[in-house]
């Protein structure tokens, strides 16, 4: 093991999420720094993955810590549940999850957003996650 490449863990983390969401229904996603144009979309999924802090564990070990945030946005005034089956689906791809040594926590949400966009319905799901470096 040695230093995380965070650029490899974002990948990772967006890697797993394309997969999912390229296999019927297919989602739009818009990842951070990508320009979209939600007009003509009915459904899409907004996902920003950042770092917090981490810890020294002892023995040369480093534990890093983040963020995947998971904005869903559905069609407004049809009902909500056409956003919360895309929320289960996202739920059960990262849920107490272990994916090229990310360790992803129990996904909190769907919370609804009241700020959203107009003409979209948003919810959101934050999953916290943690890896392991030695240095």
């Amino acid at each position: 093991m040695a230093a995380v490449n965070l650029n490899t863990v974002r990948k990772t983390i967006e890697q797993r999420l394309q997969t999912e969401l390229n296999e019927a229904p297919i989602i739009p996603i818009v990842f951070n720094n990508m320009p979209f144009e939600s007009i003509s979309e009915e459904s899409f999924i907004q996902c920003q993955t950042s770092f917090g802090g981490g810890r020294y564990l002892g023995n040369g070990i480093n534990s890093v810590v983040g963020l995947v945030v998971l904005n869903i946005f559905t069609q407004e005034g049809v009902g909500i549940g056409a956003n919360y089956t895309i929320c289960k689906r996202l739920r059960d791809l990262y849920n107490r999850q272990t994916v090229s040594d990310v360790i992803f926590d129990s996904p909190v949400g769907p919370e609804v957003l009241t700020s959203s966009p107009e003409g979209k319905l948003q919810t959101q799901i934050r999953i916290t996650f943690e890896i392991f470096e030695e240095l």
